[in-house]
């Protein structure tokens, strides 16, 4: 089966400053992927790159096969780690926006996921706490029917219980078919839903390693390799 997603040299610069230089990888379908780095490091670049909102200022992304582009659009769902609702919105406004915006997006499992985090329909998304806001914005995210689901920061700033409710709320409603790209800092909550990981430091890619094979052949969990290589 071919990759979900292709990068071939990818860089993208900001004036003087390298925001990301030269990374290429491949991803398989039916991975969860954690893209893992300080604040700064360009994870939330390079997701907004593959998503299709900023331009590479050279190298190649294809998402199945096809450049990043309108065609690309319906395959990618974006997560970013700001809110995509307006605050008037209550939670079921949210769901009419989406079904509305994009003709993938499946209702039924949307409200399955309502369901699963508690999320009442008629609570207005201002008088949401930053954890169900969360439950809420990854319910719109893994609703929509992608190949590949990006995930900017979806646990950032929660406190543990919010946080294991989304973890388990990825594993349970993810499609199987697709791949999903986690990008986070909070390494030690999360680490147990991943496949693989891949470090980035300043831009540059320095590690990418199956979870397993870091704990054979390092004898370290994700954590613990995350600490060691942001320490140097």
């Amino acid at each position: 089966m071919s990759n979900i997603l292709e990068l071939n040299n990818l860089n993208k610069t900001y004036g003087s400053k390298k925001a990301l230089h030269d990374i290429t990888l491949d991803i398989a379908p039916g991975r969860i992927v954690g893209l893992l780095g300080s604040n700064g490091s360009g994870k939330s670049t390079l997701m907004k790159l593959v998503a299709g909102l900023l331009h590479p200022s050279s190298g190649d992304i294809r998402v199945t096969g096809k450049p990043v582009g309108l065609e690309t659009k319906s395959l990618v769902s974006f997560m970013p780690d700001w809110p995509l609702t307006e605050n008037w919105m209550k939670v079921r406004d949210a769901i009419a926006y989406y079904r509305d915006f994009y003709a993938d997006f499946n209702e039924v499992k949307a409200r399955e996921m309502l369901e699963f985090m508690k999320l009442e329909e008629g609570v207005r998304v201002r008088h949401l706490s930053k954890g169900m806001n969360e439950r809420l914005q990854l319910t719109l995210a893994l609703s929509r029917k992608a190949r590949l689901y990006l995930l900017d920061e979806p646990i950032g700033g929660v406190d543990p219980v919010a946080r294991g409710k989304i973890l388990d709320a990825i594993v349970k409603f993810y499609d199987e078919d697709s791949s999903l790209i986690i990008s986070t800092h909070l390494v030690t909550d999360i680490e147990r839903i991943f496949d693989e990981v891949i470090f980035i430091r300043e831009g540059e890619m320095v590690m990418r390693e199956e979870v397993e094979t870091l704990r054979l052949k390092y004898g370290k969990s994700v954590d613990e390799m995350f600490k060691e290589v942001y320490a140097e």
